[in-house]
């Protein structure tokens, strides 16, 4: 089995200024007095892990949260400079971090150009100002558009947002005002994605009115997949969308199933086969950083083609039977007819050109689809 690069980083930041009423991701409100505390365990994690790796090049960092925008510009000085102090970060290096409207300013962006991010992630989410209130969203349209016109004239190129459909009171006249809007932004990446509603969040506690039926829902998906191809934008993956070029580096390197660092409190990474992710107590990793105790599991061979699978199919480009016989020495074909055969007939997979792709039916119903994979 090939030996897969390991050439990317994952830096958690998990805090915000309030908790969405949809957000299962592990994030804290009003910890403000911890930010210091964090950082400096955050680099203790980074410092011991990445010094037996010196011999590494980076091609990818993405500081996500939370709200990594809520730090101050010398926590991320401090950060790099410690990543820098042990491994080498490639000169054409895609360095994401995620941003919320109304938490950034000129100045800021700014700062951030300088200090070596050159590519933003922008949480949108909606255009609509009352559904942006109802699920707790703290920004406004015009912070929104204050955002992205800063960040250009901070010098970034490459700039995404998300948007999420299926929201409380989103018809689908919303829905496409809101794709409409995002055009007008002249961006070059854009994330979609429809509302779950999971477990520990507002809207599991309490249901939110208003949701679109689950048919609206799929309609919503076609809408939104149909008017962005027709307007410039390549459909590369399950829910992302992007000018030529621009496609996500980082989220490539997980579809590729590539290994990857997790550095933060419940941060997840893949290092030498084995997946894991960090303690979730925010005061537990300040005390020690180095646990691996949330997760961590030695994959096995066929793990690690089983992941290859799911995570391949998610993009638009499918499996190349060819490159997958030689990454892992495993026959698709052979291993996996019976439900290649069923879904080709389902018209929810497709075999041309020795690749195996998804429909865009297949999109809709992937969950089925994967799921038997497994």
């Amino acid at each position: 089995m090939k030996k897969r690069p390991l050439e990317s980083i994952y830096i958690h930041i998990p805090f915000c200024r309030e908790k969405c009423h949809y957000c299962a991701f592990l994030s804290y409100a009003n910890k403000e007095s911890f930010f210091e505390d964090y950082v400096d365990a955050l680099t203790q994690e980074t410092s011991k892990i990445l010094e037996r790796y010196k011999d590494i090049n980076i091609r990818t960092i993405y500081a996500g949260g939370g709200t990594p925008s809520l730090l101050d510009i010398k926590y991320y000085k401090k950060i790099f400079k410690n990543i820098n102090n042990y491994i080498n970060i490639d000169a054409q290096a895609e360095i994401t971090i995620e941003i919320n409207p109304g938490t950034v300013d000129f100045a800021y962006l700014n700062e951030l150009k300088s200090i070596g991010f050159n590519r933003l992630s922008v949480g949108v989410q909606s255009f609509e100002r009352y559904i942006l209130d109802y699920i707790n969203r703290k920004h406004n349209i015009k912070d929104v558009y204050n955002a992205i016109d800063n960040a250009r004239k901070s010098g970034f190129e490459n700039i995404s947002i998300d948007l999420i459909y299926g929201l409380p009171y989103q018809t689908m006249k919303v829905w496409q005002d809101s794709l409409a809007s995002a055009l007008k932004l002249d961006i070059d990446h854009i994330s979609t994605y429809g509302l779950k509603i999971e477990k520990g969040t507002k809207f599991y506690k309490q249901y939110p009115e208003k949701l679109p039926a689950d048919e609206v829902n799929a309609q919503m998906y076609l809408e939104c997949r149909d008017f962005l191809t027709q307007n410039g934008f390549n459909h590369y993956e399950i829910s992302n969308f992007a000018k030529d070029g621009f496609e996500s580096k980082h989220n490539l390197s997980y579809w590729h199933n590539k290994e990857y660092f997790g550095f933060g409190t419940a941060a997840h990474g893949y290092v030498n086969k084995i997946r894991y992710s960090n303690q979730t107590s925010l005061e537990d990793y300040i005390k020690n950083p180095f646990i691996k105790k949330e997760f961590y599991e030695e994959l096995s061979n066929t793990d690690i083609v089983k992941d290859a699978i799911i995570l391949g199919l998610r993009t638009t480009n499918g499996l190349s039977l060819n490159e997958f016989k030689t990454d892992y020495d495993f026959d698709l074909i052979k291993h996996y007819k019976t439900i290649i055969n069923k879904y080709t007939a389902y018209k929810l997979l497709i075999l041309e050109d020795n690749r195996l792709k998804l429909t865009p039916k297949g999109f809709l119903l992937s969950n089925n689809v994967l799921s038997d994979f497994l």
